[in-house]
């Protein structure tokens, strides 16, 4: 199955091994240039520029909602507010109405079980991987329109209560799936509608400051569920909304 753990922590002398920690499936994100931004797209998407990504991985799908409750059992650390909503909590929808500062304390966590670095994806590495290798593709999937791709029509129309099952839906060319859908998902980067008028050429990280953190990808709340690879959102890192989750991405062969 998409998504299941790959190992448990190594053993220290400082902590208890846990026998579930939820190591996700990675897929590699080759490093190279592309160009970032969309000329079509709003403002705080233009200019495109040239921007170069240092290989990383990412996981293949969203944190989920049994990855969260080994998480939460482990760390004695609160439920989201959702959590007892049954449109939200089934094991294998990503979890959701998880703070930006959560998402970073369950990255912070998983370096710490399993000795490889997790973190959130930046903005310029969230978009590398969306695109896939393919050069100013609007969506994961290529151009087609949302309403012209096949999974879509399957899986978006009609009412949708909450964010389907993660790993449903056919990986992008770099493995990665439900990229573009089912929920917002956080990135490290502090938002700024300009910043790509100023944005360094390689691993660019966002501003140093900022009020809003940065996220990407499309939510099953909106009518068209589906946001281009280059689209942009933000809002404050404290909120919870249900149609807010994360993946994380893991940095190649380092030892914590």
């Amino acid at each position: 199955m998409i998504g299941e753990p790959t190992g448990v922590a190594r053993e220290s002398t400082s902590q208890p091994v846990l026998t579930a920690v939820p190591e996700p499936v990675c897929a590699l994100i080759p490093e190279g240039w592309f160009m970032m931004g969309c000329e079509t797209g709003r403002d705080e998407e233009k200019p495109v520029h040239r921007v170069w990504v240092d290989a990383f991985e990412m996981a293949v799908v969203q944190v989920r909602n049994r990855d969260w409750t080994v998480f939460m059992e482990a760390m004695s650390h609160p439920a989201p507010k959702c959590w007892n909503d049954p449109d939200l909590n089934q094991p294998e929808q990503p979890v959701v109405a998880v703070t930006w500062f959560e998402a970073v304390k369950y990255c912070d966590w998983l370096t710490d079980r399993t000795r490889r670095r997790y973190r959130l994806p930046t903005e310029a590495e969230w978009e590398h991987a969306a695109l896939g290798g393919r050069e100013r593709a609007l969506y994961p999937w290529g151009d087609t329109p949302p309403d012209a791709w096949p999974e879509y029509v399957a899986r978006w129309t009609g009412e949708v209560r909450g964010p389907l099952p993660v790993g449903q839906g056919t990986p992008n060319p770099y493995g990665v799936c439900d990229l573009s859908e089912d929920v917002h998902e956080w990135c490290a980067d502090w938002f700024d509608r300009s910043y790509y008028t100023a944005s360094p050429e390689r691993n660019p990280r966002g501003p140093v400051v900022g009020e809003r953190r940065a996220s990407r990808g499309g939510s099953w709340r909106h009518m068209i569920k589906v946001s281009r690879c280059a689209a942009r959102a933000s809002i404050p890192p404290t909120f919870q909304y249900s149609d807010y989750g994360f993946r994380v991405v893991r940095d190649l062969m380092v030892d914590c």
